[in-house]
């Protein structure tokens, strides 16, 4: 079992392969780096392989052999590694994407081709960052219309309001 800000944190390989276990290259980082078990290509979602050419424009979802239980009141998110965004253009699609505290399935990451090239895809190389936060809880509730404050700088200033 391993201690993570100050919160047990429980990793089960679903392949029962260490090989796939989350890790972090320095003691003091932040995240852990998730390894590809296969890839599955969008276009041909029914043949996973284990090594995959991801053409520019198009995605795929690296299966990482992981499963995590994560205790009361944490969370996990899924993020880019900066050296494959900036060397091959490869992002994680939908970062951050969020690891509920009761989600108990693999973890699946959806990378995309943002570059201008072909990218070759290898069995067992980092294609993500895993970080394990601490949940807040927040709560929304209703208010009229004359109890909002939009009288902010911003105001109601929506997408690029702010200037070019």
């Amino acid at each position: 079992m391993a201690k993570n800000n100050g919160g047990a944190v429980i990793v089960i390989p679903c392949c029962a392969n260490k090989d796939f276990m989350p890790i972090r290259a320095h003691d003091t980082d932040a995240c852990y780096d998730l390894m590809a078990r296969c890839y599955i290509d969008a276009s041909e979602p029914d043949l996973p392989t284990g090594n995959l050419r991801l053409l520019p424009g198009h995605r795929c979802l690296a299966k990482t052999g992981v499963r995590l239980q994560l205790p009361k009141g944490y969370h996990a998110c899924i993020l880019s590694r900066s050296g494959l965004a900036w060397k091959d253009g490869i992002q994680v699609l939908n970062a951050p994407g969020i690891i509920d505290e009761g989600y108990r399935a693999e973890i699946g990451v959806i990378l995309y081709n943002a570059g201008t090239g072909g990218v070759d895809l290898k069995y067992g190389q980092r294609i993500a960052q895993l970080a394990i936060m601490k949940t807040r809880p927040t709560y929304l509730t209703m208010i009229s219309e004359e109890e909002f404050k939009a009288d902010t700088e911003r105001g109601e200033g929506g997408f690029g309001s702010t200037g070019e």
